[in-house]
Parts: structure tokens; sequence; C-alpha cells
């Protein structure tokens, strides 16, 4: 019952979708513009570094308040299964943020909330790991979609390495939860970016660039 509990939430929280509230604060439908997504890259592409960056902002700390939120809740009853719990809660805010049900479940990709969940439920080393692997890829090739996967893929990597290390201090079937939602995040992440992944492939992904409504 506290997983699915733990999924609302997250799911609740997922629902603030920042880039499209900002896009109407704009008097425009962000999704109405380039990719048609709602999330930091197509704001950032169409609105301007402000923009993208209160986006990416939003985004990442919504999925943050609500593991703070779970661990006020049930980190006094449930501390053995705390990180698991978490882990659920940020599972169900990429599901809130992807498929919004108030937005005809178009939302975005998922990328600033994982990066929320990085920041809120692993340690420093780790967060930095993943931020380097983000910002050498997109920097390298210019492919924010490449340095998004890239992200949840050493995330993933990360999380199974911490959890044989006994970094998240449980054991057996818990442990296995963890690993399982973290291959689902990425599971998600390349699903979202099927199409990319197919531009990716015949060379024809957009470059990063940085637009401004006229």
């Amino acid at each position: 019952m506290e997983r699915l509990i733990c999924l609302v939430i997250g799911y609740a929280f997922g629902l603030i979708q920042t880039g499209y509230l900002y896009g109407k604060s704009q008097h425009l439908d962000i999704r109405k513009y380039g990719s048609g997504n709602a999330g930091t890259t197509n704001v950032l592409r169409t609105l301007g570094w402000k923009a993208g960056v209160i986006t990416f902002l939003g985004d990442s700390f919504k999925c943050i308040i609500a593991v703070v939120l779970v661990h006020l809740i049930f980190g006094k009853t449930h501390a053995d299964i705390i990180q698991v719990l978490a882990m659920y809660t940020g599972m169900g805010v990429v599901l809130g943020h992807n498929y919004p049900f108030y937005m005809n479940f178009r939302g975005g990709k998922g990328i600033a909330v994982t990066a929320g969940l990085i920041a809120s439920t692993t340690n420093w080393w780790i967060t930095l790991i993943c931020v380097a692997a983000f910002l050498g890829v997109t920097i390298c090739t210019k492919y924010v979609s490449a340095g998004s996967l890239t992200l949840v893929v050493t995330y993933m990597i990360c999380v199974i390495v911490y959890g044989q290390m006994g970094g998240y201090h449980v054991t057996g079937g818990h442990l296995y939860e963890i690993y399982g939602i973290a291959v689902l995040l990425v599971i998600s992440a390349f699903y979202k970016h099927k199409a990319n992944i197919v531009r990716l492939m015949n060379g024809t992904e957009n470059k990063l660039s940085v637009g401004k409504k006229s």
C-alpha cells in the first residue's frame, strides 16, 4: 500500500508542468512549437535560456519536494524501506510529468525529473558522475537527446553499483526493487526519445540551440 501511495504522490507532483505553465504565462502552448514537447529542451529552444532554466529547476524540484514529503510521511514508520519508497515516488513523478491526464497525456520526457530524483536519492559522487556524463556527451555532440540518454544509463549503472556496495542499506527483494525502478526509468527515457534515436541514427537530429519567441 505504501508503494502505491508514493506512486500517487509522485504522479500528483508530476502533473505540475513547469514548461507548459511558463508557456501559458507567455500566452502560448509550448506543445505547439518546436518538437511539441513540454519539457526543458523544447522550452529552451523556443523561449530562451531563462525559460529553459526555470523549466529545468521547476521539473527537478517537484521531484525533490515529492521525495522529501515521502520522507516526512514514512521516514519514521518505514525507515527500513524509505529508499525504496523514494524511488517509487520518483517513478510516479516521471509518470505524471510524461503523461499528465489533463494535457491528454502529452507531457515531457522525464529527464529533468530524473535529475531531481538523482539529487534527492543518491550521494554527491553519483550526482557528479551523472552530471559529468550528461554535460560531457551534450557538449561534445551538441545533442541534448544523446546526453539525456547517457544520463539515465549512467544513473542506472551507478544505482546498481551503489546498491551492491550496500549504499542503500536494504537487502534482498527491496534492493532489486530499486534496481528495477532504475531500469524502468531507462526504458521510459528511451521510449520517449524513440524519435530522437531514429534521427540520431539518420544524422538528422537537431543540435542544441537557444531560441526566443518573437
